[in-house]
């Protein structure tokens, strides 16, 4: 565990920096002490390089018990989170258990944090048979994540370096309901833990963090929303890259001008993706092949009930 003072009753806040799966706290340490002030502790829980290829479980146990006795320790500060890549869903589940910090939680920054599940997990897990931690990189917390946004000011962070990605974790991935976004061009997944581009957008959210006000959504995005969320819903579905897209043909045209497109690749993976009105795509993804059969059910469902 690494701290940037000895314990005592100045500290105003407390800075939770979390490494995330095939890493250790040294680089995101490294962020989060160049971003504190003097009446800031940091506290940087390395949870094992080797650990972090297994299951996500015992880390979250980890990181909340260090978590929990540093509050306990100065229980009058405020809480800051950041966490990197898998570090962000450590936390997310954390505070899924610990209502009772929300009150206390000053910001939460999410930093290439595969949100909506990675689908770098279901790569090294096409199966789904729950090989290390695949299974758990892979989930969809969106729904958790939003929530938690909802009472809690959030930051996610997003690199993008090949117009979707930033080479590990999509784009797609790190955007949620009621969180405030930032992405920034040309910088990848592994600069991230420690880059001064990601300390400028953190410090600018420390300033004032805010939870967005929500526009009112018209009929027409409203209906985009819940094809989405009809689609992240379909068994075994992974976020896919956006640059397939061009390659996608014409599956059903829906109501107010909605299409859903579909592309099989060259191993035989179904994707899907819809697109607005204008053609800009709203939602990519993919299925492994165990699941196609219900893949087409719920297009087929879709296709029915929005023609």
């Amino acid at each position: 565990m690494d701290s940037n003072a000895a314990n005592g009753d100045r500290y105003k806040y407390i800075l939770f920096a979390q490494h995330g799966w095939a890493d250790t706290n040294r680089l995101i340490g490294a962020l989060a002490n160049s971003i504190a002030n003097s009446d800031t502790l940091v506290i940087a829980p390395d949870l094992g390089w080797v650990n972090t290829w297994w299951r996500i479980e015992p880390l979250i146990n980890k990181a909340e018990n260090i978590a929990a006795e540093a509050i306990a320790q100065h229980n009058q500060a405020q809480i800051i989170i950041v966490g990197h890549s898998m570090g962000g869903l450590i936390w997310l589940e954390i505070l899924q258990r610990r209502r009772e910090w929300w009150p206390k939680i000053h910001s939460l920054s999410l930093v290439a944090s595969p949100v909506g599940g990675a689908n770098l997990g279901k790569i090294l897990d096409p199966g789904g048979w729950g090989l290390g931690i695949a299974k758990d990189l892979a989930t969809d917390r969106t729904q958790i994540a939003a929530e938690i946004a909802r009472s809690i000011p959030t930051l996610s962070i997003a690199g993008d370096v090949d117009g979707g990605s930033d080479g590990t974790v999509l784009v797609q991935c790190t955007q949620f309901e009621n969180a405030n976004f930032h992405l920034i061009p040309g910088l990848r997944h592994e600069k991230m833990k420690n880059h001064p581009q990601v300390a400028a957008a953190i410090l600018q959210f420390w300033q004032d963090p805010q939870i967005p006000q929500m526009p009112q959504q018209n009929l027409e995005l409203s209906l985009g929303q819940v094809l989405i969320t009809s689609l992240r819903a379909m068994p075994g579905i992974t976020n896919a890259h956006p640059r397939d897209f061009k390659r996608a043909k014409l599956f059903a045209s829906l109501r107010g001008n909605y299409q859903i497109k579909v592309w099989r690749n060259p191993v035989g993976v179904d994707h899907v993706f819809l697109a607005d009105p204008k053609n800009q795509l709203l939602y990519a993804g993919f299925v492994g092949w165990r699941d196609r059969q219900a893949f087409y059910h719920t297009l087929d469902q879709l296709a029915q009930k929005y023609d």
